[in-house]
């Protein structure tokens, strides 16, 4: 059998817009992907449809997938014949072990390639409004592993070489380590009032920034109840702060938000959020597979004179299977429209001029064309538009493969909020919140309900949550004059 290969991929350190365009083609090509904790699962939806997705990360107390395990599945998929990815937060070659991963690999002649990430301790710093060199302040950097294989843990370090020739100098997952590393520091030479800044969760919305100086951050630390993931920065550097942070300036900066979606058709407004600032769950993941064309719609598509397209998905289905049944578009005769403006634009791309469904005369055959329907639903299409063909082109369903990215990503975060955009949304939260580790009878109270619409705020109401209808337009939400005020002064849950 012919071997696989494997990318040594390095993320980026949170912010998922900040990995490499080589480290996302390689994520796209993917048939596994082995990722770690720290790496945003945005990233995971680039992966193909059929990628499998293993969890391997990694807390101080416990870990899901031990090294040694991590290479032997790097090898096994590899040797499989998989195209493999080993996903790491930062960069791979920065304290992320990724010279014994590509050991174990050229050991036993598996092709591979290490592809770099930006490494957190220069990226959390430049979010927290510090670049790591600056002609006023510092012309050296080092970056520093706050753990290491002795012992006891602490970091076997060269402290007079350190502080003698370096002026600004990252330490990565210090915390645990912090009053060991700043005694060794004024011990060896660097002043007492030395600023240090220590930056949690660095690049995204949650970060925390702590400043102090080597005499006083170890009690504000521990005042602020900051753990890692973190970065630990020294260096007069520190001082260019107040002046050019712009990260934390953000309107939603702070927030952390559940997006619940209903149904893989829903519109998601996860980019205006994060563009805003804000750390976003989607909750739950959608797949869609591409369904059929009955032989009657089949041999009826000469005859219908209206098609109505409910979403742009069925736009894109349609299309994908009347050239798999190898039947010409120059067939249709009808008239076209669609539910939703989004789907125009997909249709006239095709050559195709369309109408919204509220111009859609009642005159001639009707085919509707959609997603697989409960029968309630096929009941209200019914109802509205009278006798008609259906075509469900493609079905959606919960994409189980983000089961466990999801409940991660909600076990390190602190929820400051929920959304909900669709009725639908507030049934499938309320549906699957304790699958995925949520408990609606010991949700904390100061976790705000937001409902875009007054039928969605209906509905959460009918479920006993007290929420705010935050907009009355359910077809665009322009969040950009939304601000943090705003979010908090939404009534919490009853």
């Amino acid at each position: 059998m012919r071997k696989g290969k494997v990318y040594l991929v390095g993320a980026g350190p949170g912010d998922h817009e900040l990995i490499t365009v080589k480290g996302l083609e390689s994520i796209r090509k993917a048939d596994v992907i082995l990722y770690d904790r720290l790496v945003n699962p945005r990233l995971l939806e680039y992966a193909k449809a059929h990628c499998e997705l293993i969890y391997c990360g990694k807390l101080p107390t416990r870990h899901f997938m031990r090294q040694e395990e991590i290479n032997r599945t790097l090898l096994e998929k590899a040797l499989a014949g998989f195209t493999v990815v080993r996903l790491k937060g930062g960069d791979p070659s920065v304290f992320g072990r990724v010279g014994e991963e590509a050991e174990v690999l050229a050991d036993h002649n598996v092709a591979y390639e290490i592809v770099p990430g930006i490494t957190s301790g220069i990226a959390a710093p430049l979010y927290a409004g510090i670049p790591v060199t600056h002609r006023d302040y510092a012309g050296s950097f080092a970056m520093v592993t706050a753990h290491d294989k002795s012992k006891d843990g602490k970091p076997d370090i060269d402290w007079e070489g350190l502080v003698r020739g370096v002026q600004t100098i990252a330490f990565y997952m210090g915390v645990s380590n912090l009053n060991h590393i700043c005694e060794n520091l004024i011990l060896h030479g660097k002043s007492p009032d030395t600023p240090v800044i220590v930056i949690r969760w660095g690049t995204w919305s949650r970060q925390k920034s702590v400043v102090g100086t080597l005499s006083s951050i170890v009690q504000k630390v521990q005042d602020e109840n900051i753990e890692n993931p973190a970065i630990t920065l020294v260096g007069d550097i520190v001082a260019t702060r107040d002046k050019i942070k712009w990260f934390e300036k953000k309107p939603l900066f702070g927030q952390q938000m559940i997006l619940a979606r209903g149904s893989a058709e829903e519109e998601s407004m996860v980019d205006q959020l994060i563009d805003q600032g804000a750390d976003v769950i989607e909750f739950p993941k959608w797949k869609i597979s591409e369904g059929s064309l009955d032989v009657k719609v089949r041999n009826k598509l000469v005859m219908y004179k209206r098609i109505l397209f409910t979403t742009t998905e069925a736009v894109t289905h349609f299309f994908n299977l009347l050239k798999k049944y190898q039947i010409d578009i120059r067939q249709l005769q009808a008239k076209i429209y669609c539910l939703k403006p989004a789907s125009i634009i997909a249709l006239e791309n095709r050559g195709l001029m369309t109408s919204l469904a509220d111009d859609m005369d009642a005159e001639g055959s009707l085919l509707i064309v959609g997603t697989k329907l409960k029968s309630e639903q096929r009941w209200k299409l019914d109802y509205k538009y009278g006798e008609h063909d259906y075509a469900d082109v493609y079905q959606s369903s919960i994409d189980e493969r983000f089961d466990v990215a999801i409940k991660r990503s909600i076990e390190d975060a602190s929820i400051t909020s929920v959304l909900f955009s669709t009725s639908d949304s507030v049934h499938t939260f309320m549906r699957e919140a304790e699958h995925y580790g949520l408990s609606i009878r010991t949700l904390d109270p100061t976790i705000n309900i937001i409902c875009l619409t007054k039928q969605v705020w209906q509905t959460a109401a009918n479920y006993g949550l007290k929420s705010k209808m935050l907009v009355e337009s359910s077809d665009y939400v322009d969040f950009s004059s939304l601000d943090r005020s705003r979010l908090f002064v939404a009534t919490t849950i009853g």
